[in-house]
């Protein structure tokens, strides 16, 4: 790819795997622009990063903060519907994005994706990110596509909040028979990645995951001997375990799980046919951090819907 361009973009630089991303084009001497939501996030960057409105409403503006750009990395995207903020928007959303992006001339989109996306899929968080992926093969922009799985890391909500519930209860509700599978990827794992391709002349897609398969309950059971407890781990239809989760959600303020996180789940997609990708092993990382894992509780109302 030509270096003709002086600045990259990251949507949501102050968040999870954005923050992550933005680090290492800061470190490899990129100057980096967001477009964030959240303009007036704490964050880490101090004035070494460029602020942009995410305005889906103003095209125009949206153009003219990617002109110029050499990659977009976009991690934008919604977990679940919550008030305006639902996947059908999404989905329009990140056309407006990737419109613009080509109005603008933006050497490369790297976008963050999802494992095992679908058109057809009854859940619409996979059928959603399907959709934006054909939007962006079909735009015309040369791009690479990564399909995480589960990404795990110091801010991570799915594995902080399984730590936090085993240091807090002494009973913990496995949806189903716990034998469905995830495939851990880190977050620095997938920033490198991201970088990586941003890099190459290719048009790719292709999984993120790390290099260690577990059963949903073996993680558990993993997660809960690393920090030292052992809560019992008790199977329930899905339904009543996901009213439970309901019940403890209002409690903390927060949603825990939706019915299609569970049934994604218990539906193995959250596994690779594919080769790993990512190389560091979340059992070494778990026995590094696991003092720190579930101290506190990660809320996804908090962190995105301030």
């Amino acid at each position: 790819m030509s270096d003709r361009c002086e600045f990259d973009v990251v949507t949501g630089a102050f968040g999870y795997t954005g923050k992550y991303i933005t680090r290492r084009l800061l470190n490899a001497g990129r100057k980096v622009r967001t477009i964030t939501g959240q303009p007036d996030q704490r964050h880490e960057f101090d004035d070494r990063v460029e602020v942009a409105p995410l305005d889906f409403r103003d095209p125009a503006g949206l153009e003219s903060a990617l002109r110029g750009a050499r990659v977009l990395y976009n991690t934008y995207w919604v977990r679940f519907n919550h008030g305006h903020a639902t996947f059908e928007e999404a989905v329009s959303n990140s056309r407006a994005l990737i419109q613009a992006a080509r109005a603008a001339g933006v050497g490369k989109i790297v976008h963050l994706s999802i494992a095992n996306p679908c058109l057809d899929s009854h859940l619409p968080y996979y059928s959603g990110k399907a959709h934006v992926e054909k939007a962006i093969v079909e735009s015309g922009l040369s791009y690479a596509i990564l399909r995480p799985t589960v990404i795990f890391g110091p801010e991570d909500i799915l594995i902080n909040n399984i730590a936090w519930f085993v240091r807090h209860a002494p009973v913990f509700a496995i949806p189903g028979s716990g034998r469905y599978e995830l495939q851990p990827i880190f977050v620095e794992d997938v920033a490198d990645l991201a970088l990586t391709e941003a890099s190459s002349e290719t048009n790719r897609i292709l999984d993120a995951v790390g290099p260690e398969t577990f059963a949903f309950e073996d993680l558990v059971r993993q997660i809960a001997h690393a920090v030292g407890k052992a809560p019992r781990l008790v199977h329930f239809k899905p339904l009543i375990a996901l009213q439970m989760l309901r019940v403890i959600g209002a409690a903390v303020g927060d949603v825990i799980l939706t019915r299609e996180e569970i049934d994604g789940l218990m539906a193995n997609l959250l596994i690779s046919s594919q080769p790993p990708t990512g190389w560091t092993r979340f059992s070494e990382w778990l026995d590094q951090n696991a003092r720190s894992l579930g101290q506190q509780y990660s809320s996804e109302l908090k962190r995105h819907f301030r």
